[in-house]
């Protein structure tokens, strides 16, 4: 399967927004919304995220159509690194590689084009699906409890 990311758009938050009100999708996050989320309060937010300078922000795409099924970011950019978040948005298509592939596209974004020494993330420690992406992706563990219930894990870049 074509994996691909491309930055994100307003008009993906026709797709996105109804992700937002599937309580599957969000459960290891920490950050399930607490009302339902309107198409317009998507956009809204995907407006606000878009003009952030700081981050870096893609839809994470499949096939020749380049469907869009999950979003990929980088957040708290700064000269040295960077905070890694992933999601995928279409249920059916997890746990199919996806999640690693566009990390790994990612990533080459942040070695190459923002020179990113390291890139990091935290990660549910019970969501064992994402700690084998990230794991497949280099990342270490290095912090066992970052917070409760939550692993800190790390990626050197190399020059």
């Amino acid at each position: 399967m074509q994996i691909t990311i491309r930055p994100l758009q307003e008009t993906d938050s026709q797709t996105s927004y109804i992700w937002r009100g599937d309580a599957d999708i969000w459960q290891y996050t920490g950050s399930i919304p607490n009302h339902a989320i309107t198409y317009e309060m998507e956009l809204d937010w995907i407006k606000q995220v878009l003009a952030r300078p700081d981050e870096a922000r893609f839809a994470i795409c499949v096939g020749e159509d380049k469907r869009y099924i999950g979003n990929i970011q980088l957040t708290g950019i700064t000269a040295i690194d960077a905070e890694l978040h992933v999601f995928i948005g279409v249920k059916s298509l997890h746990n199919k590689g996806i999640a690693t592939a566009a990390a790994k596209l990612l990533l080459d974004y942040a070695q190459q084009d923002l020179q990113l020494q390291s890139v990091y993330l935290y990660v549910n420690a019970q969501h064992l699906a994402a700690i084998r992406t990230y794991t497949k992706c280099g990342f270490v563990v290095t912090e066992e409890q970052a917070s409760p219930n939550q692993l800190k894990m790390e990626k050197k870049l190399t020059p």
